[in-house]
């Protein structure tokens, strides 16, 4: 895909992300922004997502974010980022009335693409590396390779998950050439928690449940929990992976409540365990190792209904990545 050819002639483009944006949503969004605003000077350029926590204040930027969604005339170029187009949330109009619509994306959920153009792999760590791919060498400067470097490593758990290849290493050394203090980056957009964090990851720690001989745990955390801490989605990002590293567990859940008998859940898995085939059965998706979904019913109900499907992968019942 070239995506100045793809983008000639339009007097306004739209750019936007899936819904409660994470660093490699973030990142590649405003990778690509910053690159369309220098190449495409004559273009009007928006982009839209949820509001950004305040972690993401480092990128270049960051304040152009719309996060109003307010009524907007018809683009003629909209790109959709790190999604399919059901989890665009409030950007899903502009996209869907676009005179062109184009999706990058590498979960494995949407490997068909939601867009008239289409740019998916999900062998790739992050939509990050694919719009380093797009843009190549010629196309970076200093503040759209720290974008996107930061979201290839939120995706990839600083390169330690099983989607970082040779290829996501190649294009990470390349990126940081750039000169910018990617320690500092990382320390300040994934390694640092507020106290508030802090006290959140600790609660969902102390009160997890580890079942079927050690090798699922699982955390929930109420509504009244997190009305009582005043916690907002972008305070819980990292405990499921936390969760993860214990000792003999093959798959973590976490789920925190939205509302009355309505469950966020998200997934992570070590190498038995194709969560995203489990996402997905529930409406949900995302990565072989990585996924999420959205649940109605008790927490004990969607707890049964997971652990069904978890406990066949496990027991080699039923097709895993």
């Amino acid at each position: 895909m070239n995506l100045l050819q793809e983008c000639k002639g339009a007097g306004r483009i739209g750019i936007s992300g899936h819904i409660r944006p994470d660093g490699d949503c973030i990142g590649s969004c405003m990778g690509l922004y910053l690159y369309l605003r220098k190449e495409l000077p004559q273009a009007q350029i928006r982009v839209f997502l949820e509001k950004p926590a305040e972690i993401y204040g480092c990128i270049s930027r960051i304040e152009d974010v719309d996060s109003s969604f307010g009524e907007q005339k018809k683009f003629d170029v909209f790109f959709a980022l790190d999604t399919a187009a059901d989890r665009l949330g409030a950007a899903l109009p502009f996209f869907e009335a676009a005179g062109k619509r184009i999706n990058i994306d590498h979960h494995i959920s949407n490997a068909k693409g939601c867009g008239d153009v289409n740019f998916v792999d999900p062998d790739a760590s992050s939509t990050c590396e694919l719009v380093y791919r797009l843009l190549g060498r010629e196309g970076l400067d200093v503040e759209i390779a720290k974008a996107l470097y930061m979201g290839i490593a939120h995706d990839t758990g600083c390169f330690q998950y099983s989607c970082t290849s040779p290829d996501t290493l190649r294009a990470a050394a390349d990126l940081i050439s750039y000169g910018f203090d990617f320690s500092r980056l990382i320390d300040e957009t994934f390694f640092e928690k507020t106290y508030l964090q802090t006290q959140i990851l600790g609660r969902a720690l102390l009160e997890s449940i580890r079942f079927m001989d050690g090798r699922c745990v699982v955390s929930v955390l109420n509504r009244k929990t997190l009305d009582f801490y005043g916690a907002q989605p972008q305070d819980l990002e990292g405990i499921v992976s936390q969760l993860r590293t214990v000792a003999g567990v093959e798959c973590a859940i976490f789920m925190y409540e939205m509302r009355a008998l309505e469950y966020k859940v998200s997934l992570r898995s070590g190498d038995k365990v194709d969560v995203a085939a489990v996402a997905s059965y529930f409406g949900g998706g995302g990565h072989v190792r990585a996924a999420g979904c959205t649940m109605l019913g008790t927490a004990h109900d969607v707890i049964n209904n997971l652990s069904l499907h978890i406990e066949r992968q496990l027991d080699g019942k039923e097709a895993k990545a």
